[in-house]
């Protein structure tokens, strides 16, 4: 249940390590693991990104979790990557149902070994909503991370940063703090934004997913599931996701307070520890 006054607050620093993916991949693992004891399985921890992409939106937080899990950072949306270029030639939309195929595809191809654990940020969330609703076989736990798609209104601070070309700006607006936000993001967006081919696919996924909800799949949901907001979240209604969520017996709600949009990079001590609690509870 939602308790404000009880919960934790973080102030962390903010140190950034870039990992792109490579051009051209389809698909990218950042399972590493330093352990002698090669042959021991350990549960495989799926991360699903929103609009932002794999490599800027987990580096805070895989160190900590690969030392218990198999984590794999599928790239199921590369903005540049030919299978999304070839949507946009095609015509096609980069929808969620077509996000959630890919994540499908990658599960069954790649990994093969269910059921899952499923962290998704944002837009990640309602793919990962419409793949346990799929499959609720193949997952063992779920953690969604100011997930979008489930009520209120949704602002889209990337659209009107790109508008106006304020990169800087457009990366504030995700974080309660701006001074947490790395210039580096900053500069990531400009060069990106400067390449047609991804700005055009960028605001072909927004285009085509704006509009989606997963509230109806919520009531279909029964493995555990951890939903964490930020409380100053300025981008999804943070008290929508918690009215949609509260009474459903297998999710659990935790507001970070003073924290946006992407608490998984404003605050990575306090959304570590509670993802680690939450996956290693028996």
């Amino acid at each position: 249940m939602r308790d404000r006054d009880s919960a934790l607050r973080v102030h962390s620093p903010f140190s950034f390590d870039w990992e792109f993916l490579p051009c051209g991949h389809q698909y990218a693992s950042s399972s590493q693991t330093s352990r002698g004891d090669t042959d021991r399985r350990t549960p495989p921890l799926i991360l699903v990104n929103g609009l932002a992409e794999q490599s800027e939106s987990w580096y805070l937080n895989r160190t900590a979790w690969q030392r218990h899990f198999d984590v794999q950072t599928p790239g199921i949306l590369v903005y540049g990557g030919p299978v999304t270029q070839e949507r946009l030639a095609e015509r096609k939309p980069i929808d969620i149902e077509f996000l959630t195929n890919r994540l499908e595809a990658y599960l069954d191809q790649f990994v093969q070994a269910p059921p899952y654990h499923l962290i998704a940020s944002s837009l990640g969330a309602q793919i990962c909503i419409e793949y346990a609703a799929r499959h609720q076989e193949k997952v063992d736990k779920l953690v969604l991370i100011c997930p979008s798609g489930i009520g209120g209104r949704e602002r889209l601070p990337i659209m009107e940063g790109a508008r106006h070309k304020n990169y800087r700006g457009l990366v504030e607006s995700t974080f309660y703090d701006g001074r947490r936000a790395s210039p580096r993001i900053a500069k990531y967006y400009e060069q990106q934004f400067a390449c047609k081919a991804w700005r055009q696919a960028l605001f072909e996924t927004v285009r085509s997913t704006k509009s989606h909800s997963v509230l109806d799949k919520l009531l279909t949901i029964s493995r555990p599931t951890l939903v964490i907001c930020g409380e100053e979240d300025r981008i999804v209604d943070s008290d929508a996701v918690f009215d949609a969520v509260q009474y459903l017996p297998s999710f659990e709600f935790q507001m970070i307070p003073r924290c946006g949009h992407a608490p998984q990079l404003e605050c990575p001590t306090v959304v570590n520890r509670m993802v680690l609690d939450f996956l290693m509870a028996a």
